[in-house]
């Protein structure tokens, strides 16, 4: 069974800077590395939304227009974990955050079979 962990939420002044990471077990080296990762968010009261995309490979990337420039996605493939580097914060970031697996890079959160527990993270004014 695939299981997806994430880590490095936390409470954050506005500004400040934050890497969650999203560990993967139950793959074999080469089905993490043939699969595309996600980041997800939901804040309370709001529909989940889509943060950032990875290839397979790593190659390509795709962030949301509202973090673009301040979040950054990664991953490594030797160690089935995905990062995303989250800079200069802002409260509306504010949400839990969830990682994905999928077939490929979809922002719809429709095409990822595995999804992680979430991260907490609140940032403050």
């Amino acid at each position: 069974q695939v299981q997806l962990v994430e880590s490095g939420g936390g409470l954050v002044q506005a500004g400040g800077s934050l890497r969650l990471s999203c560990a993967a077990s139950g793959h074999t080296f080469r089905t993490f590395s043939r699969s595309a990762m996600g980041w997800f968010r939901q804040a309370p009261g709001k529909e989940r939304e889509f943060v950032a995309a990875i290839s397979f490979s790593g190659i390509n990337t795709f962030h949301a227009d509202s973090v673009k420039g301040r979040f950054t996605i990664s991953r490594d493939n030797a160690k089935n974990t995905v990062y995303l580097q989250m800079n200069s914060l802002k409260p509306e970031d504010t949400a839990v955050y969830y990682c994905a697996q999928g077939k490929s890079p979809d922002r719809l959160g429709i095409l990822y079979d595995y999804w992680g527990q979430g991260t907490q993270v609140t940032v403050s004014s």
